[in-house]
């Protein structure tokens, strides 16, 4: 494998197998960033897969990377034209070159490559890039918990429920789990034993978290009055983080259990691997669903709650930027959550309307229908006093008249 590298691909990322120089120039042509499995875990799942050792080795030889596709890095491996399985739903191909050239990946080679031919081999290397994206995405959550700086330890310990105060004692048996795995590279039946039933609890932590979101939604929903709205958009501003923290930690946790649980399986029913990744595949993107039309319907009936508020801030300046501004906090927390565990949304923050603006637009328009009625006051006086005169002046050639008539009568005496 000189010159020849080995990709595959599946939903989450890309793992480049081949001589460490020609993976490397690889990368760098196509600006991917990249970290390697571990040879102790790449040598318990190629050991342990029956028929596959000489694969096995040749592989652990060379380097292996693997890397995290965005939507731009997929973009740039799809012109290689990888073949995807309909079985495993892996796409895989072997790149050759010429020594020496950084570009240089132009031939598409069939059948080349250790993988093409074992696929054992295969279906372990599958496992172990389903557990690279799951710890990525660990890493990730661990990133949003510190950045939001929220103690989930001290939320779940606030809370006076049973189910979230077994959570603590499942997260504890889980990464002690996890830390003997990072140290032997299997899970032994001791180990997976330890953890074998927290995914009941982290599921129950989870259920009593979405719980929470909906009733800040329905909250938002029975409020009628701006005050009322004001005080329960403060609420969910308040609210709505802590229990997206918990619902990050259950996820992280989860992924934690399914890393695990893909070890177990190669140690013991390894020709069931590859089903049950994809097994744990769908049950995760199940997962994702599910928060996903909670937390979405907390951002609608915000940003319902904001568009209400600005329909009401000249009657209630102070109240109704108050009720935005909750909003905002909330459906950017949302936004920031949704993009840590790889949920696409596209909804904007509502901008505050301001009360001097609303004033200034009614102002405008008593101004416009003011000047409407001087006008007509103006055109309506003009039009009394023209009548006036008229009326003064017949009343006044009528008296005229009347006293000639008079000097006439007098004059005939």
């Amino acid at each position: 494998m000189d010159d020849e590298i080995q990709l595959i691909r599946d939903g989450d990322g890309l793992m480049v197998i081949g001589n460490q120089e020609t993976v490397d120039r690889f990368l760098v042509a196509e600006g991917l960033r990249s970290k390697g499995p571990g040879p102790r875990r790449l040598r318990s799942a190629f050991g342990n897969a029956a028929g596959t050792a000489q694969a096995g080795s040749d592989i652990a030889a060379g380097s292996r990377r693997w890397v995290k596709l965005t939507k731009e890095s997929a973009r740039r491996v799809d012109q290689y034209g990888l073949r995807e399985s309909a079985t495993t739903g892996l796409s895989t191909g072997v790149l050759k070159g010429d020594s020496g050239q950084i570009k240089g990946f132009v031939e598409f080679a069939k059948r080349s490559g250790p993988l093409r031919t074992n696929p054992a081999v295969l279906a372990n290397v599958a496992a172990i890039m389903a557990q690279l994206a799951m710890q990525q995405a660990m890493d990730e959550i661990t990133d949003y918990l510190a950045a939001i700086d929220e103690k989930v330890d001290e939320v779940l310990r606030a809370q006076n429920d049973d189910a979230l105060s077994k959570m603590i004692g499942a997260e504890l048996a889980i990464e002690e789990a996890i830390t003997i795995r990072e140290q032997v590279g299997r899970v032994s039946e001791i180990t997976w034993s330890k953890v074998q039933g927290t995914s009941t609890t982290i599921a129950t932590t989870q259920v009593y978290a979405l719980r929470r979101l909906d009733a800040l939604a329905e909250r938002m929903e029975r409020k009628a009055k701006i005050g009322d709205l004001a005080e329960a958009a403060k609420e969910a501003e308040s609210k709505a983080q802590e229990w997206l923290a918990v619902l990050a930690r259950c996820f992280q946790l989860q992924d934690a259990i399914a890393v695990l649980e893909l070890d177990r399986v190669l140690d013991t029913a390894s020709e069931d691997l590859d089903r049950h990744r994809l097994g744990i595949r769908i049950a995760r993107q199940n997962r994702l669903e599910l928060i996903s039309r909670s937390t979405e319907r907390l951002v609608a009936r915000m940003e319902a709650a904001a568009s209400e508020a600005n329909a009401k801030v000249l009657l209630h300046p102070a109240k109704s930027p108050a009720v935005v501004q909750s909003s905002n906090h909330v459906v950017t927390g949302v936004h920031d959550f949704h993009g840590r565990l790889g949920i696409e949304a596209g909804r904007r923050p509502s901008e505050t309307r301001r009360w001097a603006a609303a004033a200034a637009e009614v102002r405008d328009k008593a101004l416009e229908t003011g000047a409407k009625g001087v006008g007509a006051a103006r055109s309506l006086g003009n039009e009394a006093l023209d009548r006036a005169g008229s009326v003064k002046h017949k009343l006044s050639s009528g008296i005229s008249e009347r006293a000639r008539r008079l000097r006439g009568g007098d004059e005939e005496d």
